[in-house]
């Protein structure tokens, strides 16, 4: 099992490579290695580039094994991919979706989305070895249960695991879908970066948190709900009970409030068409406006940014990470939401704090979410399963 663990995380290596991490020598790794591809859980795929002499064999993990499915539950979107145990996407499906409807129609839908997914796959569901779920709100990682969640509260102590179980024999693991995100940006990074964190910006504002290399989620599963880190005492009042959260005041339904204002006070003649047109006006419209020259439609982007960035550098005093990755539904906004963002951070935050940190958009961008998931299911899979097929 560790040594099929070392192998997903690196993608793949050499059979002296993989004895070398694992601190085995070559004649115990070739044994193990020799029986897992025997059984059909390690394949040998292609050689490696040459360094002089016999070009070594390249190890992953078997397709033979099975197939993973990811699921993103967000507030307003659902995404399913059915992934290779190398995570690359077999079938994959994106739509709106509106979480508060509660888990009996969300539910229903991602049954449905699952069997035509496999079909597509060509898989069905005795092939799938592990299921991983990410949703918007806190969860306790052993039950698989959500706690009071202030996004999805009709799912408080709901059993997603259970709803599954009734179709799938597969593990079922369910996380928080930033702490989901942080894993899709460790797999890519091959755990290179040891402390890190990820920010969602979407309907809510959440954290997912690096810690020595591993997904920190804390004693009751909460850690990373910066959401709800008050930034100005004076400021509305958040849906948790409390004043001037920075979720209520800078994540995406706050920047559609001060752009419905903006149109209807008359301080936007862009954002004022737009609203007429389509009837409504969303994070994206801002960041169209904003692009076009829009000094009001800058002024909030510039405003939600500098606030992230104000909570941002009392977490980034606190935890000092190497880096801190944007995603979710704000990051197509464009560059200025960024850069406002890294000015708060770097003006408030300890000169040691802000040295060596870097702040950027997710790399894995729409995708971190369900890849993070594949990494949830395969990980947890291997730790519950061991080499089992």
């Amino acid at each position: 099992m560790q040594l099929l663990e070392t192998t997903f995380w690196s993608a793949g290596g050499s059979r002296h490579r993989m004895a070398e991490q694992l601190g085995f020598s070559k004649s115990k790794a070739n044994a193990i290695i020799a029986g897992l591809v025997d059984q059909g859980l390690l394949a040998e795929a292609g050689l490696q580039r040459s360094s002089g002499g016999r070009r070594a064999e390249n190890l992953q993990i078997s397709g033979a094994l099975g197939v993973l499915v990811g699921i993103d539950i967000g507030a307003t979107s659902l995404d399913i991919a059915v992934l290779g145990p190398d995570l690359l996407p077999l079938a994959q499906h994106s739509e709106a979706a509106d979480v508060r409807q509660g888990p009996g129609i969300v539910l229903a839908r991602v049954r449905v989305l699952m069997r035509e997914l496999l079909a597509r796959a060509g898989a069905d569901a005795k092939r799938v070895m592990g299921i991983g779920i990410g949703v918007p709100g806190p969860v306790n990682f052993e039950s698989g249960q959500l706690v009071n969640p202030p996004l999805m509260p009709a799912w408080d102590g709901f059993s997603i695991r259970d709803a599954l179980r009734e179709d799938y024999a597969a593990p079922v693991f369910v996380d928080n879908d930033v702490n989901l995100m942080a894993l899709g940006e460790l797999w890519r990074l091959k755990r290179t970066l040891s402390n890190f964190l990820v920010i969602k910006v979407g309907t809510g504002i959440g954290c997912g948190i690096v810690c020595h290399g591993e997904v920190y989620r804390g004693a009751a599963g909460s850690a990373g709900d910066v959401g709800h880190i008050c930034v100005d005492q004076e400021g509305p009042r958040c849906h948790c009970g409390n004043l001037g959260c920075v979720e209520v005041m800078a994540a995406g339904p706050a920047i559609t409030r001060m752009a419905v204002e903006a149109a209807e006070f008359g301080q936007s003649d862009l954002l004022a068409e737009c609203l007429r047109t389509k009837g409504r006006l969303d994070a994206l419209d801002v960041g169209h406006a904003g692009r076009a020259g829009d000094a009001a439609a800058n002024g909030i982007i510039q405003r939600a940014g500098s606030l992230l960035g104000q909570m941002l550098a009392s977490v980034v005093n606190f935890f000092n990470p190497s880096h801190v990755f944007i995603g979710g539904g704000i990051t197509h906004i464009g560059p200025l939401f960024l850069a406002a963002v890294r000015q708060s951070v770097y003006q408030r935050s300890l000169a040691l704090s802000t040295r060596h940190l870097e702040i950027q958009y997710t790399p894995l961008g729409t995708q971190a979410g369900l890849v993070g998931a594949g990494v949830l299911a395969m990980q947890e899979t291997l730790k519950v399963r061991g080499v089992a097929p």
